[in-house]
């Protein structure tokens, strides 16, 4: 018995070393099959290990993840609240530029009823919301807007950007857009509706909130 836990063992962590290099080539989208193969298991033995593709790359962003948690824990002792959640924001935007597959990762998880407190999302979730919710009380940021809007605006900025020949840099320079607004000193004014109709809105963003 102990022998067969000690080949489950073995073959997890030659699975996971192999799916680390084929999704850092192929991005989430890396092939199951030649994973097996490469690791010298069936494809029966992988599933048993990652019953999912998800489960799969959980693991192999598992120390991003953690990393990125401990991040925003470190950041909650920063004095400045819209400034915390900014930095671990930017932080998580430029974690799924630089590491293929991991926006898709999170980008497979819409807000659920009953979602998994152990998936991908919502643990990135549980760490960064008490930041969002600081900046909102601070008056930094606008009562209506949600983690789920957040990580919504990282994973678009990290999936838009990948095939950028400087994806970092543009991934950068959206990130800031994004925050700055297009237009900070006049606001949203003279867009147009779906009827083609112009909607003036005057009201600019106070106090640089998001």
């Amino acid at each position: 018995m102990t022998g067969q836990r000690s080949d489950a063992r073995r073959n997890y962590q030659r699975i996971l070393a192999v799916a680390e290099t084929e999704v850092a080539a192929h991005g989430a989208e890396a092939s199951l099959e030649q994973i097996a193969r490469t690791a010298g298991v069936g494809s029966a033995t992988v599933r048993r290990h990652f019953p999912t593709r998800r489960a799969l790359l959980e693991a192999v962003f598992q120390e991003r993840i953690e990393g990125l948690c401990e991040r925003a824990h470190r950041l909650s002792a920063t004095e400045d609240g819209r400034t915390a959640l900014l930095e671990w924001l930017h932080d998580l935007v430029l974690y799924a530029v630089s590491a293929r597959g991991f926006a898709n990762t999170l980008s497979y998880e819409p807000p659920a009823e009953e979602p998994s407190p152990h998936s991908c999302g919502n643990r990135i979730a549980a760490a960064g919301t008490p930041l969002l919710q600081r900046a909102i009380r601070d008056k930094a940021v606008a009562p209506h807007v949600t983690f789920h809007d957040l990580l919504t605006l990282a994973v678009g900025i990290a999936l838009a950007t990948e095939h950028h020949k400087d994806p970092e840099t543009q991934a950068d320079r959206l990130f800031r857009l994004a925050v700055e607004g297009l237009s900070p000193e006049h606001g949203i004014a003279g867009v147009s509706g779906n009827s083609g109709s112009s909607v003036l809105v005057t009201e600019s963003l106070p106090n640089g909130r998001l």
